[in-house]
């Protein structure tokens, strides 16, 4: 049970089509009455924030370990760039099993008891084990997939993993270099180096790996299923992570929100427009558009500004909230302002609403979002082609807080094309999860807090991001802790010219490679001491 001292009261005013609804809180998560599509609004009192100087730094040292790092971080490096220059692109199925195979060779080599590849319905996962005898079993969730690249688009090709000079400091370029597999790398690093020394581990692990998380995971719950009862004995899982800014502020969370991905498919047919091919333009003058009809059900799922939902019941099930999350919030408000940063490393001028840092960091820890990733029909290339089209689609998510089923979510979704004339539409799920949370009160937590402060200071801690990984499967179905960590800074995932810094430059605070094996080494340490 969450017990930093003094509970924050939580006031809100929800806004919804012109009505205002009520919300009410008392302690705890309390209770949430919404209107008819009713959109959110949430504010907390600032005056009870989490209490960080509790936590105290870890103070073990392992000298030898470290020295060994030190002495070997040319081939540290030089594994990274192993991985990092091995493509593994699962929307494109390029590398896929060269990489799967990459790491079954390298945790044999580091002495993993049990290897194997694990089959799939999709690409296929990674199962290891290390069984050093200890009390304390540690979970490790790994990805091997990247995203697909431009390369035009790069400074450096994007599978050469150069040495790169960056503001930063010396850093390596490359698809993966910091989503994820240059910290990943990073940490079995820390582990060689940990066995190099003192012959075995601290901790027993436990390492399942796939090769669809960019994907959104599908078939992940298949290799989950073939360990399940051994998983659930672990005391914790990690997923390494580079977690700092360049002026070594690190920023952690604790859960992510969950995700519904899916298409909307506009085609010919009963209802009009042509069925089987594109044909004539011409013939708009007497045939329906599959392409308008798409557009036109698309803004009927929301207000003509985008930004508040339409469906009925959108906004209902989420779960307000609790004193733990108000009190780390606070905490978190009271640090460095990182959506300030973020919108000037994306060139961003205006936030939605003119939203304050309260608003955006409560907007995106806590509001369902109704997004389009992409639209395409018709003819798109170069020039002129005056066509018909006979279909059109949509690919669109939805990031959903605690408490919203993505099922359910698609469900309202396909109700409210149905009631306003749009059964036609085809709906198809593509992927979908539901949010994930850890108590910052966990072991595992204290753990990575107590090594943080070590490295980094004071973190800022949230309690989930806006983003969104099958982390459910950890925290829902085994019942485990589960927390991304890590220091380092990477930037560039999802775009080119992708980094992950490997040594400092003068006045970035941020760690270079070395400091952030070591600090591997710790949490190991720390962790099994708990």
């Amino acid at each position: 049970m969450f017990r930093n001292p003094g509970f924050c009261k939580l006031g809100t005013a929800l806004i919804a089509s012109g009505m205002a609804a009520s919300l009410s809180l008392a302690a705890g998560e309390g209770s949430m009455t919404l209107g008819d599509n009713g959109r959110p609004s949430f504010s907390i009192d600032m005056s009870y924030p989490y209490d960080y100087s509790s936590i105290v730094p870890y103070e073990g040292q392992h000298s030898a370990i470290y020295q060994h790092i030190d002495e070997n971080l040319g081939a540290h490096i030089g594994n990274l760039q192993r991985w990092l220059r091995q493509p593994s692109i699962s929307a494109q199925s390029v590398g896929i099993d060269d990489m799967a195979n990459l790491l079954v060779d390298d945790f044999r080599d580091m002495g993993f008891q049990e290897v194997e590849r694990v089959p799939t319905d999709g690409h296929p996962g990674v199962w290891a084990y290390y069984d050093a005898g200890a009390p304390k079993t540690l979970m490790v969730y790994m990805m091997y997939d990247v995203q697909p690249v431009n390369p035009e688009d790069w400074q450096s090709p994007p599978f050469d993993a150069a040495m790169v000079d960056h503001p930063a400091g010396k850093a390596i370029m490359a698809r993966g270099a910091t989503n994820q597999k240059g910290p990943q790398r990073a940490f079995l690093n820390a582990l060689e180096s940990i066995i190099a020394v003192e012959g075995t581990l601290p901790v027993n692990l436990m390492i399942t790996a796939e090769g669809e998380e960019e994907l959104g995971s599908p078939h992940y719950p298949q290799i989950i299923d073939k360990y399940e009862d051994r998983l659930r004995t672990a005391d914790g899982v990690i997923f390494p992570m580079n977690m700092q800014s360049p002026s070594g502020d690190i920023n952690l969370f604790l859960g992510v929100k969950g995700i519904a991905y899916w298409e909307l498919e506009a085609r010919g047919g009963k209802w009009g427009g042509p069925v089987t091919s594109e044909i004539h333009g011409s013939y708009k003058a007497a045939l329906d558009s599959p392409v308008w009809r798409l557009v036109q059900a698309l803004a009927l799922l929301t207000t003509p500004d985008g930004n508040t939902a339409n469906v009925p019941g959108f906004y209902e099930g989420i779960r307000p909230p609790t004193e733990e999350e108000q009190s780390l919030i606070a905490a978190s408000l009271q640090g460095a302002n990182r959506m300030s940063a973020v919108k000037d490393a994306f060139g961003i001028e205006r936030w939605m609403d003119d939203a304050d840092p309260e608003q955006l960091v409560m907007e995106m820890t806590y509001t369902p979002t109704l997004n389009i990733d992409g639209i395409y029909a018709g003819y798109t290339g170069e020039g002129m082609k005056t066509i018909l089209p006979h279909k059109a689609t949509a690919k669109m998510d939805s990031r959903l807080p605690v408490g919203i089923d993505p099922d359910e979510h698609l469900a309202k979704i396909r109700a409210f094309l149905d009631a306003n004339g749009y059964a036609d539409i085809l709906l198809r799920k593509l992927s979908g999860y539901p949010a994930a949370q850890t108590s910052v009160d966990t072991a595992l937590v204290q753990a990575a807090l107590g090594v943080t402060r070590k490295y980094a200071g004071t973190p800022s801690v949230n309690p989930r991001i806006a983003g969104s990984a099958p982390f459910y499967q950890f925290t829902e179905r085994l019942k485990l802790p589960m927390m991304p960590w890590g220091l380092g800074y990477g930037n560039g995932a999802h775009a080119p010219n992708e980094i992950m810094l490997i040594e400092p430059a003068e006045g970035t605070d941020a760690a270079g490679l070395a400091e952030i094996e070591k600090a591997y080494v710790d949490f190991i340490y720390a962790l099994s001491a708990d």
